[in-house]
């Protein structure tokens, strides 16, 4: 499949601009092939108007036309084979192992949509019945749920093919029956052309307007904010970094009319070791909890940064287990320069404070200018939580273990923190039975709380909730992981006296 470095918008690939850029493998620093022309004010209007026009036939296709999208995006993704691994390989350094398992995942998270989008259970219709005998009478009234228009979409750098151009966002929006239009991630911009020609080719097979589907290349920071302060777009989806974040945020709420802005910006996700996990199996925790640290180098938003458990001999023996698993992680490429850049600058931070040691970490020295990055393992006393270079997310294989005195110190971390998508506690069962007032403050901080398992390795699924208070996300009811991502583009309409045979079909009685 080739790759033109232009835009998809509507159907038509489109390039009018003369300002380029091209990708980097992180691993050689070689520039890859194809220029990416930056996208234009008028050609991102070009593309919402069309999305916007295309709006009204999505909400009248029925639901077997939407599944039929989506499961022809996965078979798509399928089809187009090892091409759309390998240029993902080159620019990101992921193995092509974990690509194949991500390529897997995306394709079964698309069909779970389609198959909610063919039940159609998603609109939650809900019927109140008239009573005209009542005083005074009670109206008919009923109310299901509806797309809120085009939606922008801004894809992960760390998951090029499920959190990207066909990730979560743009399947579940889709299955909502938005348009969407999507910002390529700079980092890996031919694997999104590919990924957008995939979709642009599936909208067409099915029949379905042009407009439902747009792809934008753009390096700046001023084609995001067009983006998201276009008078068409409905709703953001924005998945990276809190200052990114942040800024898009800011930039929808200056909007004449203010839309839903759903960010999902990272996690410090505390991991809690109680006594009795740490006198039962501290070994295995310190196996696990190395793992889970350096899972995708680091580079996942639910990596555990942080660490509290109680001073003596059982901490002593799971630190000791800590350095034995950190030593044998090799260094690894991270994403991209600019990931790589800040993780150095991010250890570089933690080390200046003279109470913070480093305790462990990759035996192997890291391979010079391939932006690798080598596991590095930390102790504090918990008196150092307050100390802004030790209570901040580092994004990369590295963790802080805090020394505590007391349960009770626990506790009162927990109280300190801001808005997380996890928390992490190992113990055992009677640990948990005493540490409800933990679990219960827990409950307000994050949004998924493990017991004596992981964070890493999100099950895509119903239940799951993948979210959290700010600075977490911007809206911590909202998942965007899962089946429930669905109502994040969603809004209920209600109709009140209206006859049955106009009516939505759902919400008649028959």
């Amino acid at each position: 499949m080739e790759v033109t470095g232009q835009h998809f918008i509507a159907g038509q690939r489109v390039a009018s601009a003369t300002e380029t850029f091209q990708a980097v493998n992180p691993a050689t620093n070689e520039t890859l092939d194809a220029r990416f022309v930056e996208v234009t004010k008028a050609e991102i209007d070009q593309a919402m108007t069309a999305a916007d026009k295309t709006y009204d036939a999505l909400q009248t296709a029925d639901s077997a036309t939407i599944a039929s999208l989506l499961e022809a995006i996965a078979d798509g993704l399928e089809t187009v084979g090892d091409a759309l691994l390998d240029r993902a390989h080159a620019e990101t350094a992921l193995p092509m192992g974990r690509l194949n398992g991500e390529r897997a995942r995306t394709c079964n998270q698309t069909r779970i949509f389609a198959d909610l989008t063919r039940k159609d259970l998603w609109r939650q219709p809900r019927i109140d019945r008239g009573d005209s005998e009542r005083v005074p009478p009670k109206p008919d009234v009923r109310t299901m749920l509806y797309g809120v228009g085009p939606v922008v979409v801004f894809g992960a750098s760390n998951f090029p093919l499920a959190i990207s151009v066909a990730g979560t966002d743009t399947v579940s929006a889709l299955a909502a029956r938005c348009p969407v239009i999507v910002k390529a991630h700079p980092a890996h911009p031919g694997t999104c052309e590919m990924i957008a020609s995939v979709i642009s080719t599936a909208v067409k097979k099915i029949g379905l307007p042009a407009g439902t589907f747009s792809m934008v290349q753009g390096k700046s920071n001023r084609s995001g904010v067009d983006l998201v302060q276009h008078e068409k777009a409905a709703a953001v989806a924005f998945t990276g970094s809190l200052q990114g974040g942040r800024a898009l945020f800011d930039a929808v709420n200056q909007r004449k009319n203010p839309v839903p802005f759903y960010a999902e910006m990272g996690s410090l996700n505390p991991v809690f070791l109680l006594p009795g996990a740490l006198e039962q199996r501290a070994d295995e925790i310190a196996t696990g909890y190395i793992q889970s640290v350096n899972l995708g180098v680091g580079q996942f938003c639910t990596n555990p940064g942080a660490v509290l458990g109680l001073e003596g001999e059982n901490l002593e023996s799971f630190l000791s287990a800590v350095k034995v698993a950190a030593a044998k992680v090799p260094p690894a490429t991270m994403l991209h320069p600019g990931i790589h850049a800040a993780f150095e600058q991010g250890q570089q931070r933690i080390i200046s404070v003279d109470a913070v040691k480093r305790i462990g970490g990759s035996s192997q020295p890291p391979v010079a200018d391939s932006h690798q990055a080598s596991c590095n393992i930390y102790e504090a006393d918990i008196s150092q939580v307050g100390q802004q270079e030790v209570s901040e997310e580092i994004f990369g294989p590295s963790s802080i273990v805090f020394k505590c005195q007391s349960v009770e110190q626990m506790v009162e971390y927990a109280k300190s923190l801001d808005g997380h998508l996890t928390a992490t506690i190992h113990g055992s069962d009677e640990d948990l039975k005493n540490s409800a007032a933990l679990v219960r403050i827990l409950q307000r901080k994050v949004g998924r709380i493990v017991f004596n398992g992981f964070p890493t390795g999100i099950e895509v699924c119903n239940a799951m909730h993948h979210g959290g208070p700010y600075p977490a996300t911007t809206h911590s009811f909202f998942t965007s992981i899962g089946h429930q991502s669905i109502y994040r583009f969603t809004k209920p309409v209600c109709f009140q006296g209206f006859p049955a045979n106009c009516l939505p079909e759902q919400l008649r009685s028959s």
